[in-house]
C-alpha cells in the first residue's frame, strides 16, 4: 500500500490545507510536494495522531478500526456502503462549500484528516479500487478494541422452527435414476424429484451439473462406464462424501447460474468456488446444535460483506434476469433478489440435498425460516463418510405379470441395471416400480445387455422370481414378441353385399385386412374418405363415439 507521503503527494494544494487545518498544523508556503513532505512527517507524530484519533466521532473510529482489522484495505465499494459516501467535488467547488466543516459521512471524517487513501490495487479478478491506510501510519495506530468473532444472524426461536425437515440421502437415490435415465436415452423430465423439501427442490439439471463436476457423466451427458460403477457400488456414506466434496471443491457447479427464478445472460464471468468458500466461510462460527435464523443471517451478510461474489463491488456488468418479470437485475438495490438469494438458496438448496444442512418452518404450510447443521455434516465438511446412513441390503418383489418393485433401499447398482431392462412405471415413499416388456427387453438388447444378465440380476437380488417370469423372458429370447395389441379402425356393414360393393369400388385401397364379412380394417386417418364412398353407393354410416 502507498505510504502517507505517497497518498497526500497525490493530492492538491487546497486538500493538504484542509488537512494540515484539522491536525492544526502549521505548513510552510511552496509547492504541493514541499508541503505533503513537511506534513506527512507531522502526521507520524504518535502523540499528535493519538489526540487526533481520540477526537473522532464514534462511527469514524469504526470505519478506522475495520480498515485496521481487514489489514489496512477494503474494497471502495464496500467501505463507502458500510460507511457512507465521500461526495465528488473539484477542488474549486470543495474550497467554496467546505464539506470537511459538516462531513455527510465517517468517510468523509476520514478522508479530509488524510487518515485513508483511495487506489486501485491488483487482486486475483483483476484492478479493484480499495480504501486503504497508508502503510507507515498504519503500525502507529491505536489498536483496535478487541471483538469477539462475528456470528451473523441469531438463534432460531422454538416457534420459529416448529417444523422440521431433517436433512437425508435421497440425493442417491436421484443420482442412481438419472444415471440410468441418461444411460437409456430417457428425456429428462424439469420438474424436481419426488419426496424434496422445499423451499428448494432437487431438480435434474442440478443434479446432472453436480454428477458432471463429480466426473460421473462426460460433457455430453452419458455416464462414464467405471466411475458410475464405482459410485453406485459403493456404501451411501462413500458416495454421500464424494457429492459433497465435489460440491465443496467444485469450479464449475455454479449455484447463481442454476437458481431458479433467474436467467443469466451474456459473457460475463463469475467464481462459483470462491462465493462457496466464502458463505462457508460465514457459517463456520454459528454453533452446530443450534437452529439458526435465516433472514437474520442473510441480512447481516448484505451488513458487513454485501460484496461476498462481487469482484471491486461490480453490480452492473452482470446482465441477470428475474424471469417472473423480465426486469434486469442491476444495481445494488436487487441485492437481495440476486445474492442474497444465492446465500438462502446454497443454505436451503444443495447444502441440504448433500445432507449437510437440516431446515425448519413455524409450519408446514409457512416457507423455511431456520437451518442448523446436520447430524452428517461435521464428516462431510470435512470430506469424510458420515456414520449412520442406511444398508442397502433390501430385495426385488417380482410379480407373474413382469412389475417389479424394489425398495428404497436395494443396493442402487443392482437397480441400475434393473431400470436398464425396464419400463419405468412409478416412484414412491416405499420405493420404485418397474415393468418387464418385450420393447423394454428389445431396448437393452441394442445397448448390448443380455437376457443371462437379467435373470442374473433377479435370482441374486428378488425374493422370489415366478418361473412363468423366466419362462417368458427365456421365449422372447428365443422367437421375440408372440402377442401385440393395437388401436384400430374397423368398418363393420349390415350384410356382407356392402362390403363387397366397397372392395369393388375406388374405396378398395382404403381397406387392409377383412376380419369377418361383415368387418374389415380400414387404414388410418381415411375414416371419412371411405363414409363418402358408401354414400354414394347408397348407404350412409357414421363414425361411432367410444366412451
Amino acid at each position: 500500500m502507498p505510504n502517507l507521503i505517497q497518498s497526500l503527494q497525490n493530492q492538491d494544494i487546497g486538500y493538504l490545507r484542509i488537512v494540515a487545518e484539522l491536525w492544526g498544523i502549521e505548513i510552510p508556503t511552496g509547492e504541493a510536494s514541499i508541503v505533503a513532505e513537511h506534513l506527512a512527517s507531522a502526521m507520524r507524530d504518535p502523540v499528535l495522531l493519538e489526540e487526533v484519533i481520540s477526537n473522532l466521532p464514534p462511527d469514524a473510529l469504526n470505519a478506522l478500526q475495520a480498515l485496521q482489522q481487514s489489514g489496512g484495505k477494503i474494497p471502495w465499494s464496500t467501505f463507502t456502503r458500510r460507511f457512507g459516501k465521500l461526495r465528488e467535488m473539484g477542488a474549486g467547488r470543495r474550497d467554496r462549500e467546505r464539506p470537511y466543516l459538516n462531513p455527510i459521512s465517517p468517510v468523509e471524517v476520514l478522508w479530509y484528516r488524510g487518515l485513508i487513501g483511495r487506489a486501485f490495487f491488483d487482486t486475483g479478478s483483476g484492478a479493484e479500487e480499495f480504501a486503504y491506510l497508508p502503510q507507515d501510519l498504519l503500525p502507529l495506530l491505536p489498536l483496535p478494541h478487541a471483538q469477539s468473532p462475528t456470528v451473523f444472524g441469531r438463534r432460531a426461536t422454538p416457534k420459529e422452527r416448529a417444523h422440521i425437515h431433517l436433512a437425508n440421502d435421497l440425493i442417491l437415490d436421484h443420482a442412481c435414476t438419472l444415471l440410468a435415465a441418461l444411460r437409456i436415452g430417457l428425456p429428462l423430465d424439469p420438474s424436481p424429484y419426488p419426496l424434496n423439501s422445499l423451499p428448494y427442490p432437487l431438480v435434474p439439471t442440478a443434479l446432472k451439473a453436480l454428477l458432471h463436476a463429480a466426473a460421473l457423466i462426460d460433457d455430453q451427458g452419458t455416464p462414464l462406464a467405471e466411475p458410475t460403477r464405482a459410485f453406485l457400488e459403493s456404501s451411501r456414506a462413500e458416495a454421500l462424501a464424494l457429492l459433497s466434496r465435489t460440491w465443496l471443491n467444485s469450479t464449475t457447479f455454479n449455484e447463481l447460474r442454476l437458481m431458479p427464478g433467474l436467467r443469466c445472460e451474456g459473457e460475463w464471468e463469475n467464481n462459483p468456488l470462491a462465493t462457496r468458500q466464502r458463505i462457508l466461510g460465514f457459517l463456520v462460527d454459528i454453533p452446530r446444535d443450534s437452529w439458526w435464523h435465516l433472514d437474520a443471517f442473510v441480512a447481516d451478510i448484505r451488513k458487513h460483506h454485501p460484496d461476498f461474489q462481487r469482484p471491486a463491488g461490480d453490480y452492473d456488468s452482470w446482465f441477470i434476469r428475474d424471469e417472473s418479470t423480465a426486469e434486469y437485475l442491476r444495481g445494488f438495490e436487487h441485492w437481495d433478489k440476486v445474492d442474497g438469494a444465492l446465500v438462502r438458496y446454497i443454505i436451503t438448496g444443495p447444502m441440504h440435498w448433500l445432507g449437510l444442512i437440516d431446515l425448519a418452518s413455524p409450519s408446514a404450510e409457512q416457507p423455511v425460516v431456520a437451518f442448523r447443521f446436520s447430524r452428517w455434516a461435521e464428516a462431510l465438511l470435512q470430506g469424510n463418510p458420515p456414520q449412520g446412513l442406511a444398508t442397502e441390503d433390501e430385495t426385488f418383489l417380482i410379480s407373474r405379470d413382469g412389475r417389479i418393485r424394489i425398495p428404497r433401499y436395494t443396493p442402487r447398482a443392482a437397480r441400475y441395471l434393473l431400470a436398464r431392462f425396464s419400463e419405468w412405471e412409478d416412484e414412491n415413499e416405499q420405493g420404485y416400480r418397474y415393468r418387464l416388456t418385450a420393447a423394454s427387453l428389445e431396448r437393452a438388447k441394442q445397448q448390448g445387455l443380455k437376457v443371462d444378465h437379467l435373470l442374473t440380476l433377479l435370482r441374486r437380488h428378488a425374493l422370489v422370481v415366478p418361473p412363468s417370469l423366466i419362462q417368458a423372458v427365456q421365449r422372447w429370447e428365443r422367437h421375440g414378441s408372440e402377442a401385440s395389441l393395437e388401436n384400430l379402425l374397423i368398418l363393420r356393414v349390415k350384410s356382407p353385399r356392402m362390403l363387397q360393393k366397397l372392395r369393388a369400388s375406388r374405396a378398395n385401397r382404403f381397406l387392409v385386412e377383412s376380419l369377418s364379412p361383415h368387418a374389415v380394417i380400414v387404414k388410418p386417418g381415411a375414416a371419412d374418405k371411405v363414409l363418402a364412398v358408401l354414400a354414394e353407393l347408397g348407404y350412409l354410416g357414421e363414425i361411432s363415439k367410444s366412451d
